[in-house]
């Protein structure tokens, strides 16, 4: 009994003193290695647990069916409606406004009278360039009425010098009155074509006071009121815009990275705010050459013609724009990102397989933000791998490939 009490006391006291070593040795080392200690043990205990307990975890997929359909690659931009033809009726003529017919969204046609400016000043100008007129062609008729006269005196002077009848002087008078007269009617002719000029200027004048219909279409503004005095010296002030609303043009803004691909011709459709459902269709008539710098952003306007029968369509409606690059129908469709390529340009996507997803290639047609076009590899319902919802999936690219989503590039 007392040599195993001994014995059990002499290991304690060497279990004592090894722990006093070490822990005399543990405080030795630095602060941030006892902590830098302390976290791996905590890593790898981690670890132990986690592989007993939930290493065994099922991967689950999100897939969804390839399907056929029809996909659309486009280049989208916003753009607003305006009237392809359209007139700002102006006055050519200053004056006050006198007064008004009609108003902004009437119907008009061509050669309906839209306004008037007061025309007195102009009425007063033609009466007197007309008395004007009256007056030289009174003095034309006396002048004739002269040289007819002076001729036949000179007539009658030149038989009666033949006999010495007359004296030379009195028939050079007669001759000099003559031509005197005739050349004042010339005078007088001038002046009556000049003073006809000036009253078919006052009467063009006095008929710009009244201001009308240019082309059938609708009154869409109105810059002028009635009674607003207007200066047509400097330029022509604008009274009212007509619009013919038959035809509408897009005014698309395409961003500079995007106009390379778009050409007069192709086809495009936009839709509006107002009725997102409906669908316009036509062509691209033409692409502006001169940008437009918005933000530091370069934006060329690209022009689209529109029917507009039912009238639908106004002047500064926003429209979301497609141009239409390709398009195919009846072909197999899955999501963008269940699309992964590589580096060297294979596409493949991930099918669900009864042991799980199994990676094929596939030949890629049109794609855009949302869909691509699957030409072979995989056939309509086969389900795909569009992501994980839980568990850990295994690494994207079997063998080591570095890949990556068609929807990320």
């Amino acid at each position: 009994m007392g040599y195993e009490s001994d014995t059990k006391n002499g290991a304690s006291s060497g279990t004592l003193a090894l722990a006093t070593r070490l822990a005399a040795t543990w405080r030795n080392f630095p602060a941030a290695v006892r902590w830098g200690s302390i976290a791996a043990i905590a890593l790898i205990f981690y670890w132990i647990v986690s592989s007993l307990f939930f290493g065994g975890e099922k991967v689950s997929y999100r897939t969804v069916p390839a399907t056929r359909g029809t996909i659309e690659q486009t280049v989208t931009a916003l753009g607003s409606l305006q009237p392809k033809n359209y007139v700002d009726v102006g006055a050519q003529v200053s004056g006050q406004l006198k007064s008004v017919h009609v108003e902004v969204g009437d119907t008009v046609k061509q050669g309906d009278l839209l306004a008037e400016i007061d025309a007195k000043v102009y009425e007063t100008e033609v009466a007197g360039a007309r008395a004007r007129l009256t007056d030289l062609e009174s003095q034309l008729a006396g002048a004739e009425a002269e040289l007819v006269l002076a001729r036949r005196q000179y007539a009658r002077n030149l038989d009666l010098a033949k006999i010495d009848a007359v004296s030379r002087d009195a028939l050079d008078t007669s001759e000099t009155s003559a031509k005197t007269v005739a050349a004042r009617i010339g005078s007088l002719k001038a002046q009556i074509e000049q003073q006809k000029s000036t009253v078919e200027g006052g009467e063009t004048n006095l008929g710009f006071t009244r201001i009308y219909a240019p082309i059938d279409g609708t009154v869409t503004a109105q810059q002028a009121l009635q009674g607003q005095t207007l200066n047509a010296n400097q330029t022509a002030p604008t009274i009212m815009t007509v619009s013919d609303l038959a035809t509408m043009t897009v005014e698309a803004q395409v961003a500079e990275a995007d106009v390379s691909k778009l050409e007069a011709g192709m086809p495009v459709y936009f839709t509006t705010l107002g009725a997102p459902e409906r669908r316009w269709n036509s062509t691209v008539r033409q692409i502006l050459p001169t940008p437009e710098i918005v933000n530091e952003v370069v934006l060329y306007t690209v022009l689209v013609d529109i029917a507009n029968p039912d009238g639908r369509l106004m002047k500064d409606m926003t429209a979301q724009v497609f141009f239409v690059l390709g398009r195919s129908e009846d072909t197999i469709i899955v999501p963008v990102n269940a699309v992964t390529e590589s580096r060297d340009g294979t596409a493949r996507v991930s099918v669900m397989g009864e042991r799980g997803p199994v990676e094929r290639e596939v030949q890629l047609g049109l794609t855009n933000r949302m869909n691509a076009e699957i030409l072979s590899g995989i056939e309509e319902g086969e389900r795909v791998v569009t992501g994980v919802i839980s568990g850990s999936a295994p690494a994207s690219g079997a063998g080591g490939r570095t890949t990556r989503r068609m929807g990320f590039l």
